[in-house]
């Protein structure tokens, strides 16, 4: 594991803290929502403070590949080892500058100032010329990037490439400069709600509000009317068909999204999640909602049921390039291994859901995922494989205002630009699945 190259600062100030942060996602690999939700400067800082620090962060990971290249075009020799800190001091002014209008002097300034505060006052200089001379001509180099590939790793890139042909690629990467909106699932009306939450209401039923602000201080959150779900990410529940009364599974069930939808449909739902850690959320949101289901904690390959389920939904572990507008931290922690290795381990576990199956039950799989190789050949894999399952496909009348996203083999396959004009929504892969004996 990389080291910091420096100690990092201790200082209740948003520009330190997301220097910090960068250094544990880029140089510790570690996920920015742990590293976030870990950091206890953040409660220090007032509202507007911490939505500032979050933007800083997620924006300079969104734009690194820009960032990097006009740095670049600003430095004549590379910087040493020792300071890989600066580097990281340089974009998150670069990123202030050239992508978040923040005011010039302040964002020269208060970078400056990190350095000058730290055992790399040496640099300062360096830095204050590198951010002085992008604020100069470093809009106009931003404007004759090819942001897509820049701010996309090469592998990553090909495979869109490959698999959505070099104008969906595009979209995709475009999509994925842009911050999420707030999408938001109900247990009740959602016409009440959407008018108590000011937000649209989507052709699924999911609620959508523009990002920002705390969510938890919004009506009916506190009285379980409601919880934060992506609107690709509702999708996979809806397809369960009636499961009042039905005993149903939701694998891998982390963060419980999923789960709660079941629940609030009147499903006996069993959420199994080997990450106790990850389940906390999903608990305490039980407990909001006032909702009951079976939580178990363990390994789903290795599990076996005390009886088969009418029903089971399979959130495979994934690689997640379908959700980096909301974490732009993945396109750094990633690579191309993680595609093949993550691939066998859905097989592995597509292959014991469908053991939990009883005969004439259905089977949901989806990932939030752009890479074929854990969504289409998943499938294709799995009824290769003799697995005693049959494709049942998703007819357009189940999601409602979306049937494009419907492929010819009747799965489902998101895109993160589809519904651009209303926010875009997370990519998925869905497929369902009949249990023949």
């Amino acid at each position: 594991m990389a080291k910091a190259s420096s100690p990092p600062s201790r200082t209740a100030d948003p520009r330190s803290i997301v220097l910090d942060l960068l250094e544990c996602v880029l140089a510790q690999k570690r996920l920015l929502d742990e590293t976030l939700d870990s950091e206890p400067r953040l409660t220090k800082l007032a509202e507007r403070d911490r939505a500032f620090t979050r933007m800083l962060v997620a924006t300079t990971l969104r734009r690194l590949g820009q960032i990097d290249a006009v740095i670049a075009r600003c430095i004549d020799r590379p910087l040493p080892a020792k300071a890989g800190r600066v580097r990281n001091m340089l974009r998150l002014g670069a990123a202030q500058l050239l992508f978040l209008d923040t005011p010039p002097h302040a964002a020269i300034s208060t970078t400056v100032d990190l350095a000058k505060n730290s055992p790399l006052a040496g640099f300062a200089k360096l830095i204050n010329a590198v951010l002085r001379r992008l604020d100069r001509e470093g809009r106009a180099w931003v404007a004759e990037q090819d942001a897509g590939p820049l701010n996309t790793p090469a592998w990553m890139w090909q495979s869109w490439l490959d698999t959505y042909g070099p104008d969906t690629a595009r979209l995709i990467a475009q999509a994925h400069q842009t911050e999420a909106p707030v999408d938001i699932s109900v247990a009740g009306d959602p016409a009440l709600w959407a008018e108590r939450l000011e937000a649209d209401i989507m052709p699924t039923g999911t609620l959508r509000r523009q990002a920002g602000g705390d969510v938890t201080q919004l009506p009916g959150f506190a009285e379980g009317a409601w919880w934060v779900q992506d609107l690709a990410a509702s999708l996979p529940a809806k397809l369960m068909g009636a499961v009042k009364g039905k005993r149903v599974a939701d694998l891998c069930a982390a963060p419980g999204g999923k789960a709660l939808q079941l629940a609030v449909a009147g499903a006996e739902v069993t959420a199994v999640d080997r990450s106790a850690k990850r389940m906390v959320r999903f608990r305490r949101n039980l407990e909001r909602l006032k909702l009951a289901a079976t939580i178990v904690e363990t390994d789903v390959a290795g599990w076996q049921p005390p009886a088969p389920f009418d029903a089971v939904l399979l959130d495979a572990p994934c690689t997640a390039t379908g959700t980096l507008r909301r974490h732009p931290d993945g396109v750094h922690l990633k690579g191309p291994g993680d595609v093949a290795y993550l691939a066998d381990q859905q097989h592995a576990l597509l292959k014991a859901a469908a053991a939990m199956v009883k005969p004439g039950g259905i089977l949901v799989y989806c990932v939030c995922s752009l890479e074929p190789q854990e969504g289409e050949a998943q499938i294709i894999r799995l009824l290769e494989s003799g697995a005693p399952l049959v494709r049942d496909p998703i007819e357009p009348s189940e999601i409602p205002g979306l049937d494009f996203v419907l492929t010819k083999q009747g799965e489902i396959r998101t895109l993160p630009h589809y519904l651009a004009e209303k926010g875009g929504m997370d990519a998925f892969f869905i497929a369902r699945l009949k249990r023949m004996d």
